[in-house]
């Protein structure tokens, strides 16, 4: 088992292009195996990120290994790391870590005064946030663009996120706020002294969010089972 540096981890070009079918691919079958969503993209919308400079790639040898891409929302207040995925056979080298860290790196030099979010259900992708200064928040602190949410859309558990008014799902917001103008200057980032002693307090409290949530979210597929049974019992509907 090697680690990252065996791979070729850089900014996408459009050389890169003929990767975006394998990209899609690969991002499509790992949704289906978490069970949880990953905004679909099209082939056009992954290009033009390609195109614009704004995505992450990793190679082996020319074989695709990994990929991250780069969004921004509410006028470039907010910025995403998005659609972060490893290539099954390549998992166990510390690519997910290079690669994310490569897109943090980009974000930050295409938008220095943006704040950068994620979503996650992961606790490794957690470990990682952490690792680059982000802290786990509420989603009323991450942007509120109508346009970001609809890419919940192609999650399984959509549903809810609608039921709490986009207060709440089983993943956990993650926000990494820029330093200063002044902590710049003296080249002071308080992000710079964030610890993880608490990640595992948070790991905790991630599961026990998903645990009741989705305990409410079966109680009311059972309950609307059971009028759906009742109503086609006594009306044939």
């Amino acid at each position: 088992m090697g680690d990252s540096s065996d791979f070729k981890i850089v900014k996408a070009t459009k050389e890169h292009l003929p990767y975006v079918d394998v990209i899609l691919k690969t991002i499509e079958d790992a949704a289906k195996v978490r069970g949880t969503g990953i905004a679909k993209r099209t082939p056009e919308y992954l290009s033009k990120k390609i195109e614009e400079g704004k995505a992450i790639i990793a190679l082996k040898d020319d074989e695709f290994a990994g990929f991250c891409y780069i969004e921004s929302w509410g006028g470039k207040k907010f910025v995403a790391n998005s659609g972060l995925i490893v290539v099954d056979k390549f998992r166990g080298h510390g690519l997910a870590k290079a690669i994310k860290r490569k897109a943090f790196e980009l974000s930050r030099k295409l938008f220095p005064h943006s704040k950068i979010f994620g979503l996650t259900t992961g606790l490794a992708v957690m470990k990682i946030n952490s690792d680059l200064g982000y802290k786990p928040v509420t989603f009323s602190e991450l942007t509120d663009d109508d346009e970001f949410w609809k890419g919940c859309q192609s999650c399984v558990n959509y549903d809810i996120l609608l039921r709490t008014k986009r207060k709440h799902c089983l993943c956990t917001g993650m926000l990494y706020t820029p330093p200063e103008e002044n902590e710049i200057k003296t080249g002071e980032n308080k992000n710079d002294h964030h610890h993880t002693e608490n990640l595992d307090v948070v790991s905790r409290w991630v599961k026990f969010k998903q645990f009741v949530l989705l305990q409410k979210n079966n109680e009311q597929k059972r309950s609307a089972g059971k009028t759906k049974n009742l109503l086609s019992f006594l009306f044939g509907i």
